[in-house]
């Protein structure tokens, strides 16, 4: 028997996944965009929590996440997808919905074990098609604030240095990044010689966080000795990337 065919323990009694009682704030990013909040999104959030700290946890695959990842049902991903075109998708600017993917995710790897393209902010995904958006979410499932919610940033370098030290991050080793580009191991937690941070969004259980994937953003995690493999008591989010079509200006 399915967890789906078991009960869909991310719905409520009246069988609602998202609450229609959630509540919608905003937070100014740059350049006209912002971080939409909302707080309350779950209409059963302890439920969802329950069932995803049974699941079994990975590696990774092709994309540098500094921790442990696990695909979900397609029932789960079909209610992410319409709560997004209900209530999001119009704020974001984006006009059609054109594909999703969503997983549960659990930051846990040790500071001194990231990579230099895990010691800085990033952007989700960067295409050329200007009519294309990368919109995504983050849905905290954990107790503990001081484990970490995201910051946001904006280059302080020409595109040129900017491009440049990513494409280092991704091919030099530890001491010679650090060495060519004075950037320190650990976590991001605020600005530095290369980003300004603009904003930062506490964790807090139970609130979802949506954005433009392709502004530089961070798990902000302040207190990585607290950081565990352990769903039960690690950063444990429902991680969520809409692929869509832009509004037309």
């Amino acid at each position: 028997m399915t967890d789906l065919e078991d009960t869909a323990p991310w719905l409520d009694a009246q069988g609602r996944c998202f609450s229609p009682d959630a509540q919608i704030s905003v937070v100014p990013l740059t350049a006209g965009r912002h971080c939409y909040v909302v707080d309350g999104v779950l209409a059963n959030p302890q439920g969802l929590r329950d069932w995803a700290v049974r699941k079994a946890y990975d590696e990774p695959m092709g994309y540098p996440y500094p921790g442990r990842v696990c695909a979900v049902q397609a029932d789960l991903r079909q209610r992410v997808a319409d709560h997004f075109s209900l209530h999001l998708r119009n704020p974001l600017g984006a006009r059609r919905l054109l594909d999703l993917t969503v997983r549960l995710s659990v930051v846990c790897t040790p500071p001194e074990a990231l990579e230099p393209r895990q010691w800085q902010c990033h952007r989700d995904r960067v295409v050329a098609e200007p009519d294309i958006l990368f919109a995504a979410s983050v849905l905290y499932l954990f107790d503990d604030a001081s484990l970490g919610g995201t910051s946001f940033y904006v280059p302080r370098r020409p595109p040129w240095e900017m491009d440049a030290m990513l494409a280092d991050s991704q091919l030099l080793d530890a001491a010679t990044f650090t060495q060519r580009h004075g950037v320190q191991p650990g976590y991001m937690t605020g600005s530095n010689d290369w980003f300004e941070c603009i904003a930062r969004v506490p964790a807090a259980y139970n609130r979802a966080i949506y954005y433009d994937g392709g502004l530089f953003h961070s798990a902000d995690v302040g207190r990585p000795d607290r950081l565990s493999p352990d769903p039960t008591q690690g950063r444990l989010t429902l991680n969520s990337f809409f692929t869509c079509r832009r509004m037309a200006k």
